[in-house]
């Protein structure tokens, strides 16, 4: 089982679109996957259709009980894509977590569990863009951490920064027995225009010179209409726009191969086709 967290210190670059859309297209492939949605605003909680209109708990049974259970989890109407909703609007869990001496590990040693490890091959963790404890728990938990970055200066350079501080904050945190993974970030909603490869460019040029623990994936997600489209329709990316005439790549393309670059194994394996089951251990 291999786990993502998908952060950022700065709100609004999409990181609640690339979990679903990758969750969606992973499940597809015919792995199993289990979303978490760690932000108070529970935008990807209501991104795709549940099968219970209510979920009976979330993830504020997972953190105050340190571990996970049936009840936590709600099943999407995409076969193989569960997920543990956000249900805590007020921000309570920030508050309760702040007292835990514990708080970094507890979403760590929650997806330990066998009901997780048994049943899901991948899970993809959403985050807020606010620092918090949280989000933190949220950091430690994953093996790697993805990273979208939006090509224009002033992001890019407040991604730098935070991350970096963010980083050293969380790196004690391995004394716990969670340890921070790898961040590989991904250029996100890039227009075709110069400006915008050229500062694409620049953040990879630049990130080359940071910790070796970062990388910059090869995969760059244009800023296109069908994203939207397929957030306001409730389906995942790749089956909205399958193809898509002129120069820029079908969504369904560049998720394939952001999948691929994630989880090499699956790479040539194609969402609708026959799929194989040993690239998820």
């Amino acid at each position: 089982m291999i786990k993502f967290t998908i952060a950022s210190t700065k709100g609004g670059v999409g990181k609640t679109t690339l979990t679903a859309n990758l969750g969606a297209l992973l499940a597809d492939l015919g792995l199993r996957v289990l979303l978490i949605d760690a932000d108070i605003q529970p935008s990807l909680s209501k991104y795709f259709a549940l099968t219970s209109a209510r979920p009976s708990a979330g993830l504020t049974d997972v953190l105050l009980n340190g571990e996970m259970t049936a009840s936590s989890i709600t099943a999407t109407v995409i076969p193989n894509l569960d997920i543990v909703v956000s249900d805590d609007p007020e921000g309570h869990l920030s508050n309760w977590l702040l007292n835990r001496i514990d708080r970094g590990i507890r979403l760590w040693r929650a997806l330990q569990s066998p009901l997780v490890t048994q049943a899901y091959d991948c899970v993809l963790i959403d985050t807020q863009g606010a620092i918090g404890p949280v989000q933190d728990a949220a950091i430690l938990a994953a093996d790697v951490l993805i990273s979208p970055i939006t090509p224009e200066v002033l992001s890019a350079r407040e991604f730098r920064d935070g991350t970096l501080e963010l980083l050293e904050r969380l790196e004690p945190g391995g004394a716990f027995g969670a340890t921070l993974g790898p961040v590989k970030a991904v250029i996100y909603r890039q227009d075709r225009t110069a400006d915008a490869r050229l500062i694409a460019e620049g953040i990879r040029q630049d990130f080359v010179r940071l910790h070796s623990r970062f990388s910059i994936l090869d995969t760059v997600v244009p800023h296109a209409k069908a994203y939207k489209e397929a957030a306001t329709l409730r389906i995942p990316v790749h089956r909205h726009e399958r193809r898509r005439g002129g120069v820029m790549p079908s969504a369904c393309v560049v998720m394939h191969q952001l999948a691929w670059e994630l989880i090499p194994d699956l790479k040539g394996v194609y969402a609708g086709k026959p799929q194989r089951r040993e690239h998820a251990s």
